[in-house]
């Protein structure tokens, strides 16, 4: 009888909740760390430089995904404070790190692959890569998992509208990627069944879109009026926010498909804003 697999999640926020809760109901036993009060019953521990997990985090472990941004130097956490403890695992069969696409950079939103020359336009970017290569080259059976814009329930179109923060600003020629969170946890989990230690996955629907496309989509299905478009160069955002229009780039999912077997949940932004009023109607 095969034993029941033991995941450690690094960082169980808003794409590693998900994950959790879909390994759960595979009936994998889940064990991580967060934010809130650690709850060693539950498998939940606080983690940082300062706050080491304790050896029964470790027992039985076959799968370790890392999902908490790199540090200033773009060393993976688990790794700078775990990295023997990992290594000892005698079952570890799989390790994961949540990257993004953003390690690209700027590509003029020309298509990109796993196989594209990484350019990131950031110091973000540069730590992601640095993480990376720090996973890919630890010894331990690793990939990597290159995600695009995440949205989901409670961080969407939807909410921002609902919230009176939505704003509809036009870059001519931009578009994003992006990925429903849910379809973060079925892309992982394939690999989980499926390892290839080495690989490079891109984690992003099927339709790369201008911004501003999205929202004018989630008030038709709220049956409100859009905002009013804005030019990008009037339209006083942050630095942090302007970043994010730096980099116009389309990315490639056809690896997961491919290699992973993956079909996906939500193939466009359309289908996942949809679903996110059904369940709502629906509950």
């Amino acid at each position: 009888m095969q034993e029941t697999p033991v995941v450690l999640i690094f960082g169980q926020g808003y794409s590693g909740r998900v994950l959790a809760d879909d390994l759960r109901a595979r009936g994998w036993t889940v064990r991580g760390t967060h934010r809130g009060a650690a709850d060693p019953a539950a498998g939940l521990w606080t983690f940082d430089a300062e706050h080491r997990l304790p050896p029964e985090a470790f027992e039985g472990v076959t799968h370790v995904l890392d999902s908490i941004p790199p540090a200033g130097d773009g060393d993976p956490l688990p790794l700078a404070v775990h990295r023997a403890e990992l290594a000892a695992l005698p079952g570890l069969r799989w390790a994961g790190y949540l990257s993004t696409t953003g390690v690209y950079g700027n590509t003029d939103g020309a298509w990109v692959d796993e196989e594209s020359p990484l350019a990131p336009g950031s110091a973000r970017g540069a730590r992601r890569v640095a993480a990376e290569r720090a996973w890919l080259e630890s010894g331990l059976p690793g990939h990597v998992f290159r995600l695009a814009g995440i949205y989901g329930p409670g961080r969407s179109a939807i909410d921002s509208l609902e919230a009176g923060t939505a704003r509809r600003i036009v870059k001519p020629g931009q578009v994003f990627c992006r990925i429903h969170v849910a379809d973060i946890a079925r892309v992982v989990a394939a690999s989980m069944e499926r390892p290839s230690p080495g690989t490079v996955y891109n984690v992003c629907d099927d339709l790369p879109a201008p911004p501003q496309e999205v929202i004018a989509h989630a008030a038709h299905l709220l049956g409100v009026e859009p905002p009013p478009e804005e030019p990008l160069e009037s339209a006083n955002l942050s630095p942090m926010a302007m970043s994010f229009y730096a980099d116009n780039r389309r990315v490639s999912n056809r690896r997961i498909k491919e290699e992973l077997g993956v079909t996906l949940a939500h193939p466009d932004y359309r289908s996942g804003l949809a679903a996110q009023l059904a369940a709502r109607t629906a509950g």
